[in-house]
């Protein structure tokens, strides 16, 4: 027979007395209050010892073998977390999980003494004592009930994704050169982690405007990525879902200005790649046509404050990064912060119109997610408004929801966590 499982209580009392775990300790003399560190893994500051807890519970339980497994901080966090809110001898006391210094939640043991678990107890808490960010986590909890979460399929470095068929599949990126391929998620997980599924497929709504004109528009959902370019015969063995836009000759009159755009166009070569790897959008510059990019807001670019950066060419950057947009989404579902922005504007053979009309530019490209944008409409239709409105999203054709606002919220903060240690350098 297996070694059973460890009861959390007992279990976390051995840890508090023996004080071995960085941060966790008891904060009176009575032993019936103690900390646990609570910190994000988007937090530049955070640190591996910050997550011990998390860490020391999954490898109690089985779900971690140190060698055998990947380690995988979110999924042990989340799984810590559902442990401690099955309990009613236990209580959230004071959530300072927000501290900019030093972020942690303060627990209390409820029970008549810390060490009376000779009874298993599964049950929910009911204590109610709990701030509202805790109550949202046991909201979350009823909804996934008793199961353990598996953990995320790794992405991988970030790199230039597979085109998808009947076009070959070389990469920029040899890294990917085994892609894994990835169960759909079980639908009582939370839905939005589908945000950070690779192979996925996000949806990009795609508007073309020469000299302030719009002269196409079109929606695409594309898993290995999409590229811009300036011609039908465009090199079509690169990765990425080529997007051809259109000759202005169609849309515009002045013949001067037809020239200069069909100059632009023709300087495109292989594209302007955009593609999705991880929680982060990637942009890279396949011709010779320099290109300046800003997240803006979806109707007009931000002009006035000057481009977020330039495309690099023949190796990716970063354009937008899904993490800091969830944390400002949150914030602005709890009525503290201006709606997240999600619309990349990309200014293309031309230097960003800074203190410029936009209009005057040759060619400008907007392209929005089309995800994002259904999260802030989401979240301005009943989550930043009411916890009753019952609304609907829809994150790609195939996966309609229909989620109350106090779900949405629970699923945004889950989010966040599933989004520890997926920074830059994180393993």
């Amino acid at each position: 027979m297996g070694t059973p499982k460890p009861r959390i209580l007992p279990w976390l009392e051995l840890q508090l007395n023996r004080g071995q775990l960085e941060g966790v300790a008891w904060v009176n003399e009575s032993r019936t209050r103690f900390r646990i560190p609570w910190k994000h893994g988007l937090r530049h500051d955070a640190q591996q010892e910050d997550f011990g807890i998390f860490q020391a519970w999954a490898e109690a339980t089985g779900a971690y073998v140190p060698g055998r497994d990947k380690p995988d901080p979110p999924t042990w966090k989340r799984n810590f977390r559902s442990a401690l809110n099955r309990k009613d001898g236990l209580r959230l006391a004071d959530d300072r999980s927000k501290d900019p210094h030093d972020p942690h939640k303060i627990y209390e043991f409820v029970n008549s003494g810390v060490g009376d678990f000779s009874q298993p107890d599964t049950s929910p808490d009911t204590s109610g004592g709990g701030s509202t960010s805790d109550t949202q986590e046991d909201i979350l909890d009823e909804l996934l009930g008793n199961m353990v979460l598996a953990p995320l399929p790794d992405s991988g470095p970030p790199g230039l994704a597979v085109a998808p068929e009947p076009y070959p599949q070389p990469l920029l990126n040899p890294s990917l050169d085994n892609p894994t391929s990835f169960p759909n998620l079980e639908p009582s997980e939370n839905p939005l982690r589908r945000l950070l599924v690779p192979g996925e497929e996000w949806e990009f709504e795609v508007t073309a405007f020469y000299r302030g004109r719009q002269v196409f528009q079109q929606t695409i959902s594309c898993p290995g990525g999409l590229r811009l370019v300036g011609s039908e015969v465009a090199d079509r063995t690169l990765p990425g879902w080529p997007i051809t836009l259109p000759d202005p000759g169609a849309s515009l009159t002045d013949k001067g200005v037809m020239s200069y755009v069909r100059h632009v166009l023709s300087r495109l070569g292989g594209g302007l790649a955009l593609w999705r790897a991880g929680q982060q959008l990637w942009a890279q510059r396949l011709g010779q046509c320099h290109t300046y990019w800003a997240v803006s807001e979806e109707l007009l670019p931000n002009s006035g404050n000057g481009p977020d950066g330039e495309v690099p060419k023949d190796k990716e950057g970063g354009v937008l990064d899904l993490g800091p947009f969830i944390v400002d989404l949150i914030t602005f579902t709890e009525g503290s912060g201006r709606s997240p922005r999600y619309t990349l504007w990309f200014c293309v053979g031309e230097p960003w119109p800074q203190d410029q009309p936009w209009t005057k530019r040759l060619v400008m490209v907007k392209v929005v997610p089309t995800c994002l944008r259904a999260l802030v409409e989401l979240a301005r239709a009943g989550g930043a408004s009411s916890l009753e409105n019952t609304v609907e999203l829809h994150i790609s054709n195939s996966h309609p929801l229909s989620l109350t606002s106090d779900q949405y919220k629970a699923y945004l903060k889950d989010l966040v966590e599933d989004m520890d240690f997926q920074g830059p350098g994180e393993a």
